[in-house]
């Protein structure tokens, strides 16, 4: 699979012994006065409030108030981190992973993102699976990637839905299961993850876990494509030119797969030609046949010519996190 990571994030509640005066910082803060938010929290931090450390630690990786320093973000964020708390934990794991204010180092990366993730940081339980999931810094184990992968997905997180999603449909980790994966991919297409709606669109139409139903295929395959997945654009232009899960409707299809041919997708032009050269859903046109032949050809880089049985089916593809 392909991953990405949760950024650092900054948090803007603070919970410490000076509660009054993180409240006026924390109000200095929400209006931009950047320096008056520093005067609040600098002492506070100072005298080893971890929220305030935390903050000072955010503004200095922002540039807030104060020069850009992530060197310095690093030291804040550290001791905040040392007091145990979970967000600066993760933060610091983040700066490691990425050797950002700090020598990159993967095995410490590790142990932060596991102090911060057995606080509950969901985060942090990401990035672990996503450690875990590669073997990066750690023997690869799709097992542990399993675990935190679900721990995350449990709070919501839509990547880590996805990614739990991936591994029931392969088998990656845990018994390949097809209820599962439509169940977890459901969950991030709810959320408006484009790549989990195309893959639902995917296993409703293959009935792949689930009963095969091309009309729900088309529901989400068109919220996918909405969003502008070529994938979904494509597979939507298939369906209306063949009429599954919807009355075949040439232009209809001709849209679709124009708006996939606009990205460069080579198959989507191919139909095109078939269909003008067909006369199938659209009136037969030659030239915008061969328009559309000599398109698909250079998108491709073949160089061979069409041979008469250019007609491409669903594509069954999925587009990892």
């Amino acid at each position: 699979m392909h991953f990405k990571r949760a950024a650092i994030a900054l948090f803007l509640a603070l919970a410490s012994s000076g509660l009054a005066h993180a409240d006026i910082g924390q109000n200095a803060y929400d209006r931009g006065d950047y320096k008056a938010a520093l005067e609040y929290w600098r002492p506070l931090a100072d005298k080893g409030d971890a929220a305030a450390q935390l903050k000072l630690g955010e503004m200095y990786d922002e540039g807030q108030g104060v020069p850009k320093d992530r060197t310095l973000a690093f030291i804040w964020y550290s001791k905040a981190a040392e007091q145990g708390n979970a967000d600066a934990q993760f933060n610091v794991g983040v700066m490691y992973d990425n050797g950002d204010g700090v020598d990159q180092d993967k095995s410490q990366a590790i142990a932060w993102y596991r102090k911060a993730a057995g606080q509950g940081n969901v985060d942090a339980q990401y990035n672990l699976a996503i450690m875990y999931d590669s073997g990066e810094g750690i023997t690869k184990d799709s097992g542990q990637a399993l675990v935190w992968y679900r721990k995350a997905a449990d709070q919501g997180k839509i990547e880590a839905q996805y990614n739990l999603a991936v591994m029931y449909r392969d088998g990656a980790g845990v018994p390949k299961d097809g209820a599962q994966a439509v169940a977890w991919f459901r969950k991030a297409a709810d959320q408006g993850d484009a790549d989990a709606q195309y893959n639902l669109g995917t296993m409703y139409a293959d009935g792949d876990g689930i009963p095969e139903d091309d009309a729900e295929a088309i529901t989400w395959f068109r919220k996918a494509a909405d969003q502008g997945d070529v994938e979904a654009e494509y597979n939507l232009g298939v369906m209306y030119r063949d009429g599954e899960g919807v009355a075949k409707n040439g232009p209809e299809a001709v849209g679709w797969f124009e708006k996939a041919a606009a990205e460069n997708y080579a198959d989507a032009a191919l139909n095109l030609g078939v269909m003008y050269r067909d006369g199938d859903g659209v009136p037969a046109d030659r030239a915008k046949s061969l328009e559309w032949f000599s398109r698909a050809k250079a998108m491709s880089g073949d160089d061979s010519e069409p041979d008469g049985n250019e007609d491409m089916p669903l594509q069954r593809k999925s587009i990892p996190i």
